[in-house]
């Protein structure tokens, strides 16, 4: 189990992910993301994951520029929205993206949703990142097993990360086996659920026991689970406690407790519906 910020589990292809960082989803370009990023690094985050369509990448990148910290220090993710699918435009996109981020490379690079028709061309296109040394991993977003099935088949090199919705209502058990079984790390996005958690009286019950908030037993609760971790937050006092959750363990009984809430049930979209157009 890791026990601080900096800890990793290591990719199918040798590479260190760490198990907690920072999401950007919504976090506003500009001063609020700047200020989000620096505030995680400051207290010992090393991953920062954004995304284009997150429209935050220039202030990531000032924000690690303004760390001090070096880059060979950081994990850094980024994805290709989906009106970048295929193959020439993705490399387009990625350009973008790492102009943007003012870097000279990406810890992972993921493919945003899985679509419909352009995913395998997409994929080619990273896949020659990866061998280019541009992008130390690649990966998904949003795939479930059929889609991954689907790439899998086709693919030179299989998927490192799958990064989905995740969280005690959405607990995703065959799909986290089907990736354990492939060697791909599961992560979760918005493990919070954004927000619609906090006042589940289980887990209110679970973080009385431990004197802890109910955001720090459902990270812990991912970790446990050997799920790699972002959550978002935009304030530093909601940043530290988040990352304060390697001084406790949930106990067998709590795990199937919180198991037990799952209700299929999402904050985004599904990723059988978000289709349409690409």
């Amino acid at each position: 189990m890791p026990t601080n910020l900096k800890d990793t589990t290591t990719l199918h292809n040798g590479v260190k992910m760490p198990w907690m960082g920072l999401g950007v989803f919504k976090v506003t370009e500009g001063e609020e993301v700047i200020q989000s990023v620096k505030a995680a690094i400051r207290n010992g985050y090393i991953s920062i994951d954004t995304a284009a369509i997150y429209g935050n990448e220039e202030g990531v990148g000032q924000a690690i520029r303004e760390s001090g910290v070096a880059r060979e220090d950081l994990f850094i993710t980024s994805k290709v929205w989906n009106a970048d699918q295929g193959y020439e435009t993705t490399l387009n996109a990625f350009e973008t993206s790492l102009n943007k981020l003012g870097l000279d490379y990406l810890d992972l690079y993921l493919i945003h949703w899985p679509g419909k028709d352009k995913c395998k061309d997409t994929w080619k296109a990273l896949e020659k990142l990866y061998k280019d040394g541009r992008v130390r991993s690649i990966g998904v977003s949003n795939f479930q097993i059929h889609h991954l099935e689907d790439l899998i088949g086709s693919a030179e090199i299989k998927p490192m990360v799958n990064q989905v919705e995740y969280h005690p209502h959405l607990t995703q058990k065959e799909l986290q086996a089907f990736c354990v079984k492939e060697g791909i790390q599961l992560e979760a996005w918005s493990p919070l659920k954004q927000g619609k958690l906090l006042e589940e009286p289980v887990l209110v019950d679970i973080a009385h026991k431990y004197n802890k908030s109910v955001a720090q037993v459902i990270l812990r609760w991912d970790l446990q689970n050997g799920v790699v971790t972002i959550p978002k937050s935009i304030k530093e006092h909601r940043i530290i406690e988040n990352a304060d959750v390697f001084d406790f363990e949930l106990t067998a009984e709590d795990m199937v407790q919180i198991d037990g809430l799952n209700q299929d049930s999402r904050a985004g979209s599904h990723p059988d519906t978000m289709t349409a157009g690409f």
